[in-house]
């Protein structure tokens, strides 16, 4: 299984959801799959239409850069990272 770190910015929104989770998936794509199912709405968040991640989402697998195609090997850790902007 995956070991999944999620933004503290999710949890006001999403009541339940953990910082940290494991989840069992081959792809980025199905942890987000998955999350969904658990929380729903949650992929409106990270996902535009298409789908492909919003450009404030970043998703890092054991530390590289990834897309919603990167595999997911058993052990992987998966960073979801929500870029703050501001001035």
């Amino acid at each position: 299984m995956a070991n999944v770190h999620l933004p503290s910015t999710l949890g006001p929104l999403f009541p339940g959801l953990p910082r940290h989770l494991d989840v069992q998936a081959a792809t980025v794509h199905q942890v987000i799959d998955h999350l969904e199912r658990e929380w729903p709405g949650i992929r409106d968040r990270l996902c535009e239409p298409g789908p492909t991640l919003r450009s404030h989402i970043h998703v890092y697998v054991n530390r590289e850069r990834a897309k919603l195609d990167t595999p997911v090997a058993e052990q992987s850790r998966v960073d979801v990272i929500a870029a703050i902007s501001g001035g």
